[in-house]
């Protein structure tokens, strides 16, 4: 009888089991919905549902201007990080074949390019990608919905498709991972019913031929760069300076070797029209703002690199009490990637403050699922993210620019240790390297820490890349000079580094 008791007590707490956890369940239709499928969201998505926590991602692209559209990855995967780097790739190879003739290859004098031929590899690498990343949310639990959401409060969302059916989803926690897209020029006449942007020129399917690429960020000057190692006559219009935000002299170093590369530049200039000619030629007006004349030319495309802005209007912000930047458009975060509603978290390109990287948003985005699933406290480190500029000699840095050091830290307080130098590839195929260069920028007291290095020449992003790790560590000048080269490589320069600005010798390096 009191086995039979113990029973019925059993069978009673496993009735009281069953009832209650689908009663908790059912509070919210899932733990984690993620508005955004770029790098930082679906990476946000995945490590919280590999956790155990039930999420959904809601992804939608409104297609550019021009009509253009695309695939589930966000800017990286369709209009930015991927497909720039292979056609970046495209011009470079028409460089190494120059070369090649020095190094005794039988090359035809006569050399072309064939845009649909690359045009099409890229575009259906970047769909194999689209397809990879609803495979891997399927495998993973990870609820997709091909919707454009938006908040009705802290925990409902509203999404809705294409045909404009609607559904509501109820989550517990919200992470807002839009992105950004490229800025026109609105006061410009023309600008927008004639002109293109990065969200467009990847997905052309013939040539854009003679172009004006107005801006010089690095965007601009990375596309600009392979547009010009293609073969196409390319013009960049400067209005003030080159990759603002990054060290000057380094952005000068690039700038040069791209003239030299046979990319055309307009100093300070900025465009006052675009009209579309009876031949289909577009005529761009500017002003020169030095000497206030006005300058007409004709080209076949005009690709605006003006800047990005924050996809955060559509979302719903304010009625939720999410706060935003009026200026910039992007979300006040913490440091936790928190708004100022507790429940929702922002990242990537959207937040205020933050670097636009990928990787960033990526471990950003990790860390977030971590923490909300409460696996973790670790926070997102910013400090010190390494990146790369992509033009045709390559420039990539970690840490402070000479400016930032010299406002942070005081120009006698710093020592900036420098080379300019020749890599080995250049010198057969009798390439100028006069741009190609190193400086590592270090405390002048003490150990030394590194503050920042800099490096403008091939594979530069593969060599920063390494270097990077090091000031995770506390890198310091002499954990360099302790460092024993890969003997013969550019990066190997590093470890030599010995003469210093302050100086004033010559840094050119000599002898192999």
């Amino acid at each position: 009888m009191a086995a039979f008791s113990r029973g019925r007590q059993r069978i009673k707490a496993f009735r009281t089991i069953i009832f209650t956890r689908p009663f908790t369940a059912r509070k919210f239709d899932y733990d984690l919905v993620v508005i955004g499928g770029g790098s930082g969201g679906l990476a946000c998505s995945k490590e919280a549902a590999q956790l155990g926590h039930r999420v959904a991602v809601l992804d939608y692209v409104e297609p550019s201007l021009k009509g253009t559209k695309w695939g589930l990855g966000g800017t990286c995967v369709n209009v930015g990080c991927i497909p720039k780097k292979l056609m970046h790739q495209a011009a470079l190879l028409g460089t190494a074949v120059k070369d090649a003739r020095k190094y005794g290859w039988q090359i035809p004098e006569s050399l072309s390019h064939d845009w649909p031929t690359m045009a099409d590899a890229v575009q259906n690498h970047v769909r194999s990608i689209n397809w990879g990343h609803r495979v891997q949310l399927q495998d993973k639990k990870v609820k997709y919905l091909n919707m454009n959401g938006s908040l009705v409060d802290k925990h409902t969302i509203r999404a809705v498709n294409a045909k404009g059916k609607e559904m509501t989803l109820t989550t517990k926690n919200i992470v807002l991972a839009t992105g950004g897209r490229p800025k026109y020029p609105t006061h410009v006449p023309g600008a927008m019913e004639f002109g293109i942007t990065s969200d467009d020129v990847f997905w052309l399917r013939e040539s854009p031929k003679k172009t004006l690429v107005v801006g010089a960020s690095y965007v601009a000057l990375e596309c600009a760069g392979f547009l010009t190692g293609l073969g196409l006559d390319t013009t960049v219009m400067v209005r003030s300076i080159a990759l603002r935000g990054f060290d000057q002299q380094m952005a000068g170093l690039v700038t040069d070797y791209m003239e030299a590369y046979g990319t055309k530049f307009s100093w300070r200039c900025a465009p006052k029209s675009v009209e579309k000619l009876p031949s289909g030629l577009l005529q761009v007006t500017w002003m020169d703002l030095k000497t206030k004349e006005e300058h007409k030319d004709s080209f076949n495309s005009v690709l605006w690199a003006v800047g990005r802005a924050p996809e955060t209007k559509t979302l719903n912000l304010e009625k939720v009490g999410v706060e935003i930047n009026k200026e910039t458009g992007k979300i006040i975060v913490a440091a936790d990637e928190a708004t100022s509603v507790p429940n929702i978290f922002a990242i990537g390109d959207i937040s205020e403050g933050r670097p636009e990287l990928t990787p960033t948003a990526i471990k950003a985005g990790k860390l977030l699922a971590r923490r909300l699933v409460g696996h973790s406290d670790e926070l997102m480190n910013y400090e010190n993210v390494a990146t790369t500029v992509f033009t045709p000699l390559e420039y990539s840095c970690v840490g402070l620019s000479e400016e930032e050091a010299e406002k942070r830290h005081g120009k006698d307080q710093i020592e900036v240790y420098h080379a300019f130098y020749k890599p080995l590839e250049f010198t057969v195929a009798e390439r100028d390297a006069t741009q190609c260069y190193i400086k590592v920028i270090c405390l002048r007291e003490g150990e030394q820490r590194v503050l920042g290095l800099h490096f403008t020449g091939p594979n530069a992003g593969e060599v920063t890349q390494g270097f990077s790790l090091g000031f995770q560590c506390g890198l310091t000048y002499g954990h360099l000079r302790n460092t024993v080269g890969i003997h013969p490589t550019c990066a190997e320069e590093l470890t030599k580094l010995n003469i210093t600005k302050r100086s004033s010798l010559d840094a050119t390096v000599t002898g192999c």
